[in-house]
């Protein structure tokens, strides 16, 4: 997949390691973590999720309320209970305030060499750049794997504690928690370099185990059944997944064509789609929205489809019917109006204007949709708004010199103190980085 397409996995496959921005994942994850949270009395909206494409089996929390979470993880698991129990321990952390000195680490690390990679791309994604990863060394990782990204063992056992009492809280079974550290028990005795990264980075002790064992042994809750609707939501992220990042005849082999179940055809229509194969793909996605018209993400990955075979007037109610199911998810917005900008419509720009004014409103740390924005605001022939738009973009993908001469630009253009002024003068006053001030 290339930077310039509107997929529903955005940075699926581009490299080894990157960022994956997908609405239905996101808000997958947001969705099990919701209930913790309340629990935990920690605020939703403060709660932002960032999924890393990588084979690493690992999950941290950073930057306050950031959760970061593998493909590896999630794919591995083998049920929803699994990754609940593992955000309920990262909310433990969270809750315990357990990331101080990973945050002092971070913010003290003056060059990308002292960064992980998981680390860099946790950088990565708080601007908005996940480039930024690339440019961190193996070095750095062993540095960040052996300090930064280690909690105590006194920590883990904590977390434990919090995240069990948070499931408590919220009616939610610990047993996920417990299968899932008995999947990494074993790994104590290998070799540093076979184990998974969760687990050096999460001291795993026999205690911990025992200890979440026995909850569950003794919990009324063991037994309940992880939520229906989170069970389906777990089986099609996981069958998404799959489908983007193996290889379209990997997806053919696990999820067979006998299989009629919604997230195999889900994971079929994904594969056959990257073959490209869109005869098989749209007969497949059509039938799961027949099945459910009201999931805007199987309306998101037909319109995908459309738009990446150059099919756009297709593409276009697609899009605009899975804003319709979902509106307040910016990423679909933001797809929505990169498909209205490249059908160069007159008629559309106000409406595309619109979708990225609100996708903006949801989340300021897109930098393609700062990049769209730029482009519809200069078709329009406002050139302080575009100027300004791309000033916003060029801080998030870390280029602060140019973001500034931008924002300069734009105060030439707009009308002096209007919002868009003085947001275009804190641009534009801010201090340049240290390795920008040469």
């Amino acid at each position: 997949m290339t930077g310039g397409s509107v997929p529903a996995c955005r940075s699926v496959a581009a490299r080894e390691f990157g960022l994956i921005r997908d609405a239905e994942i996101e808000n997958t994850i947001r969705s099990y973590a919701a209930p913790i949270l309340n629990a935990a009395q920690l605020d939703p909206e403060a709660f932002s999720v960032h999924v890393v494409n990588s084979n690493v089996l690992n999950a941290f929390v950073a930057g306050g309320q950031r959760l970061f979470v593998t493909t590896a993880l999630l794919r591995r698991s083998e049920n929803a209970g699994q990754v609940i129990g593992v955000i309920a321990h990262e909310i433990g952390h969270i809750a315990g305030g357990h990331l101080a000195r990973l945050d002092s680490a971070v913010e003290a690390a003056s060059t990308a060499a002292l960064i992980s990679q998981l680390l860099g791309i946790a950088v990565g994604a708080l601007a908005g750049n996940s480039g930024a990863a690339a440019a961190v060394g193996l070095g750095g990782a062993q540095i960040a794997e052996r300090s930064l990204l280690k909690f105590s063992r006194t920590q883990e056992s904590s977390a434990d504690q919090a995240g069990i009492t948070f499931l408590d809280h919220a009616g939610l079974s610990s047993r996920g928690l417990m299968e899932f550290l008995n999947v990494l028990s074993g790994q104590d005795a290998l070799n540093s370099s076979r184990q998974d990264a969760y687990v050096q980075t999460h001291p795993l002790t026999r205690d911990r185990v025992l200890f979440v064992e026995n909850h569950v042994a003794h919990s009324p809750l063991s037994n309940r059944p992880i939520p229906a609707n989170f069970a389906r939501m777990h089986r099609r992220m996981v069958a998404k997944l799959d489908g983007f990042l193996e290889p379209p005849s990997a997806t053919m082999r696990r999820y067979r064509a006998d299989d009629r179940s919604v997230a195999a055809r889900y994971a079929r229509a994904v594969a056959f789609y990257r073959l490209p194969d869109l005869d098989n793909a749209l007969p497949l996605i059509d039938g799961l929205i027949a099945e459910e018209p009201g999931n805007p993400y199987f309306a998101e990955l037909k319109g995908q489809m459309l738009f990446e075979n150059g099919r756009l007037e297709e593409a276009l109610p697609n899009y605009e019917r899975a804003v319709k199911l979902l509106p307040g998810s910016s990423l679909l917005r933001t797809e929505l109006a990169h498909v209205q900008l490249e059908l160069n419509r007159p008629e559309l720009l106000d409406n595309t204007i619109a979708n990225l004014k609100e996708a903006l409103r949801v989340d300021r740390f897109d930098s393609l949709a700062w990049q769209l924005a730029a482009t519809a605001y200069g078709r329009k022939g406002e050139m302080g708004l575009s100027s300004l738009a791309l000033a916003e973009r060029n801080i998030l993908i870390g280029r602060a010199r140019d973001a500034r001469k931008l924002a300069e630009r734009a105060m030439r253009l707009l009308k002096r103190g209007e919002p868009a002024w003085l947001r275009a003068q804190d641009i534009a006053t801010q201090p340049l980085p240290d390795r920008e001030r040469r």
